[in-house]
């Protein structure tokens, strides 16, 4: 697999585009999303196996997504053949697949330990942590995990769609995202932007005039990101995918 390189300025053309598909389909992409929201939910839930199974799984979960977004880009019927697409051929390497999702995200749960201090353990209960304290720990968190971040973010779709066998497609997505890191930080930026920055703005100017516009705009705010945001990120996946690996002009 050929990965491009692309401009830092197609971090923002991804955000843009995901919306775009977003926009085409509401029903269909807030559907997926909640779906798979709530399956994580249910599925992690269950007692002891729960948290292992949902990285299994997320793989398939990441391809039926984005056949989503294909028939929406394509403007074709939805059909379970086209929702389903690539999950039957490729049904044991994306399980495989899974269990090196399963790997990482171990392995980043074993090296935040270390990082704090042994103060997070996966069987001990959770320390009570400040507002500014969970801030920090989450961005060190994030740190961590943005190598097991890169290597599975095309994979799903590398194994799922063009058949790269599991290490492969691991290996093709980290050097993929590497190639386009730029790109990335651009679409972090302006994810962050569009979520954080921007809600929490108005939040600050509502609530300096009017206790009751504050609510309102509140409950607005989280249907917003849960409706809209959440979906959109969710397309963005697949966007990057077909911009990174086909460009704009792929069809197939």
């Amino acid at each position: 697999m050929h990965a491009r390189r692309l401009p830092a300025s197609h971090g923002i053309l991804w955000l843009i585009a995901s919306f775009r598909l977003f926009r085409a389909n509401p029903p269909l992409l807030a559907s997926l999303t909640m779906a798979y929201l709530f399956l994580a939910i249910v599925i992690n839930a269950l007692p002891h196996v729960g948290p292992f199974i949902v990285p299994l799984a997320l793989p398939a979960i990441i391809v039926v997504i984005a056949n989503g977004c294909r028939v929406i880009e394509r403007g074709r019927g939805i059909s379970m053949i086209a929702m389903t697409h690539g999950l039957k051929p490729h049904r044991i390497d994306l399980v495989r697949l899974g269990g090196l999702h399963l790997l990482g995200a171990i392995a980043i749960l074993f090296v935040s330990t270390l990082v704090e201090g042994g103060q997070f353990s996966l069987t001990g209960p959770a320390p009570v942590l400040s507002d500014e304290e969970m801030v920090g720990f989450m961005a060190r968190l994030f740190v961590i995990a943005i190598p097991v971040i890169a290597a599975f973010w095309f994979a799903p779709l590398l194994t799922g769609w063009d058949g790269v066998a599991p290490l492969k497609a691991v290996f093709f997505s980290f050097i993929a995202w590497w190639r386009n890191w730029r790109a990335f930080v651009v679409y972090g930026m302006a994810t962050l932007t569009v979520a954080v920055v921007l809600p929490g703005l108005v939040q600050i100017i509502a609530s300096a005039i009017s206790d009751a516009l504050y609510g309102a705009l509140l409950v607005v705010l989280k249907l917003a990101i849960i409706f809209v945001l959440a979906p959109t990120m969710m397309a963005g996946v697949y966007v990057s995918y077909q911009d990174v690996f086909h460009g704009p002009s792929e069809t197939d």
